[in-house]
């Protein structure tokens, strides 16, 4: 077997971040060289892996698994490092100017902290964070609630970035209020066969139901997420209860399948 010939970089004192974090980026740009995967990839083939290393860095979170957690960090480490090398493969950029960049975002933003603005609390720091992006050049408040983000999480960053604005319900009756008008026109559209229209208004009874959740502090992906697993531990009670009877979901009526959910929902509750 041939000899690796690669020195495996490593920190000379593994408790020295800066040390540490030298060596990792060296590991990094020695697989953009001899890995025949590494080397091969784009900022753009490995964008959607990105997303998928942020999910499961959530996942972690929700988990309470800090082990798991620590090392899915990493992994997002790792995409930022291998973008950043990419990037300045290309002659665009490279890791100090991102780390630069925001740097210099935070400073500026944070005059409360790194200057001599005074602020009341939270609210003046996100009102300040607003009008301080503005400045920089942005000609909506809006600017920034990326497209490809998911449509649930995108409706709750706008409706926050319309009220940090001023743009908002002045009471959370009147919100409610919304969701049913919302409610009653889609059910109003699709009564009458309109395809298009329920479509429409289907959506608009979405970006309701997310408004009002903001003004209850409920985070409706959190809420939704959960709905799903309640959802999937549900349905797997049945498959494992049908299993047991030697059945096939496809063989058993609705009632019996109804009555083995109502057994999980019981189970939940004791």
């Amino acid at each position: 077997m041939k000899e690796n010939s690669i020195k495996i970089p490593k920190p000379n004192n593994p408790n020295d971040l800066l040390d540490v974090f030298n060596a990792f980026v060296e590991i990094v740009k020695l697989l953009r060289l001899h890995c025949p995967w590494d080397s091969e990839q784009t900022n753009e083939s490995i964008s959607h892996l990105m997303i998928e290393e942020a999910y499961e860095a959530l996942d972690a979170i929700q988990s309470n698994e800090y082990q798991e957690f620590a090392k899915e960090l990493g992994d997002l480490l790792l995409h930022i490092v291998m973008h950043a090398v990419m990037a300045e493969e290309q002659g665009k950029f490279n890791l100090i100017d991102v780390i630069n960049k925001i740097s210099n975002k935070m400073i500026t933003r944070h005059p409360h902290v790194f200057g001599d603005e005074q602020v009341d609390g939270e609210r003046q720091v996100l009102d300040n964070w607003e009008r301080i992006k503005m400045s920089e050049g942005r000609k909506s408040a809006l600017e920034g609630v990326p497209l490809s983000m998911p449509a649930l999480l995108r409706a709750e960053r706008i409706q926050h970035k319309a009220a940090r604005v001023g743009f908002d319900w002045d009471n959370k009756s009147d919100v409610w209020a919304k969701v049913e008008e919302e409610y009653q026109e889609l059910k109003s559209e699709l009564e009458a066969g309109n395809r298009e229209k329920s479509f429409e208004e289907y959506g608009d009874l979405i970006f309701a139901l997310v408004n009002a959740a903001r003004f209850e502090d409920i985070v409706p992906e959190s809420a939704l997420q959960l709905a799903n697993k309640k959802f999937t531990n549900r349905f797997q009670y049945i498959e494992e209860r049908a299993a047991e009877a030697n059945k096939n979901l496809s063989e058993m009526t609705l009632a019996e399948m109804d009555a083995l959910w109502n057994e999980a929902k019981a189970k939940e509750i004791k």
